[in-house]
């Protein structure tokens, strides 16, 4: 999950794994999976970014602990302001 902000000011926390595309519209917008649409602030180059250093979390956190690991639910809290 990423931290976005809507053109509102609201904070919206996105599903990296349902984003199918990010377009420049001239705003950002991403395409989920699901059918809906969500326009952000952040730049597609932030989207990416953001993205990219989610699932590097997810996949340190995965090697660490493993998918039963006693400690696998605190790593992701615990590394949770890493990715927002």
């Amino acid at each position: 999950m990423i931290k976005l902000t809507l053109y509102n000011d609201a904070d919206v926390i996105v599903n990296a794994d349902l984003i199918e595309s990010v377009e420049k519209t001239p705003d950002t917008l991403i395409s989920l999976t699901t059918g809906k649409k969500v326009m952000v602030k952040e730049s597609v180059e932030d989207v990416i970014s953001k993205v990219i250093t989610y699932r590097r979390l997810i996949s340190k956190n995965k090697r660490m602990f493993g998918m039963r690991g006693k400690h696998s639910i605190n790593a992701v809290v615990k590394g949770f302001d890493k990715w927002t």
